[in-house]
């Protein structure tokens, strides 16, 4: 037979010891009406204890559990940007010959409201991503991405990341583009399909990324303003950006 669980055991014994108590009861006091009575009344109250605890209590808890659960999750997050994620989209960017039609609002202020955020959220859902590869250094983002191979493996392997859907898809994507570009020993005088198989790569990155960093401006400006205030004076998408306090 198959060993019991301690909980199973733990439970057993509860029981017999409460078993053990009543009847000392009984014993002493020789009240079965008492004894029966306070058992009922015991009983009665179980059902609100379970509501207390099930209800209230473990939602409580759950909620505790959630937001330290977000907290990591937006450390890593927070990783990634420092370490890769700026510095890509600040790359990207450069590669896109309309960003000039969006660039302005993405230049976010200290002053900005939920709802700004929201509208901005919008028009990039909508923005047609573009990438000329005539103006990108292909060999520079090559080296960029290899050089941050290791740090990209580590997140993927990072089981927090698995409760955030859309940031899993953007480091999937980032790690696609990286092995592609590490599978080439050289990134000029490729074919045309070729390149354009890259721009494809490129521009899903580039579209999942810009996203996500806004995203990521939200959060900071609402839990972080000491972060928010340096991921602003680090823009990407600000051309006179600077970490330097003028």
């Amino acid at each position: 037979m198959r060993r019991l669980s301690w909980q199973v055991v733990l439970g057993i014994v509860l029981l017999l010891l409460s078993a053990v108590f009543y009847l000392l009861e009984y014993v002493i006091f020789r009240d079965a009406r008492h004894l029966f009575m306070y058992l009922f009344s015991d009983t009665a109250f179980v059902f609100i204890e379970v509501l207390l605890v099930t209800l209230i209590i473990h939602s409580l808890l759950n909620e505790r559990e959630k937001r330290t659960r977000l907290e990591k999750l937006n450390m890593v997050i927070g990783a990634f940007f420092s370490e890769v994620g700026t510095g890509l989209l600040t790359y990207l960017s450069d590669f896109d010959p309309r960003l000039d039609e969006i660039r302005k609002e993405l230049i976010v202020g200290d002053d900005w409201s939920e709802k700004e955020f929201s509208g901005v959220h919008k028009r990039l859902k909508v923005y047609e991503y573009s990438i000329d590869l005539k103006r990108a250094d292909l060999g520079e983002l090559r080296r960029f991405l290899i050089e941050k191979r290791d740090f990209l493996l580590r997140l993927v392997e990072n089981p927090t990341l698995l409760e955030h859907e859309t940031f899993t898809v953007l480091l999937r994507a980032v790690f696609h583009l990286t092995e592609e570009l590490a599978n080439r020993e050289h990134v000029v005088g490729l074919p045309d399909p070729d390149y354009r198989h890259l721009e494809v790569d490129i521009k899903r990155v580039y579209a999942q990324l810009a996203y996500e960093w806004l995203d990521y401006m939200r959060y900071l400006k609402g839990n972080y303003p000491f972060l928010f205030s340096f991921a602003m004076r680090t823009n990407p998408f600000d051309q006179s950006a600077s970490a330097i306090i003028k």
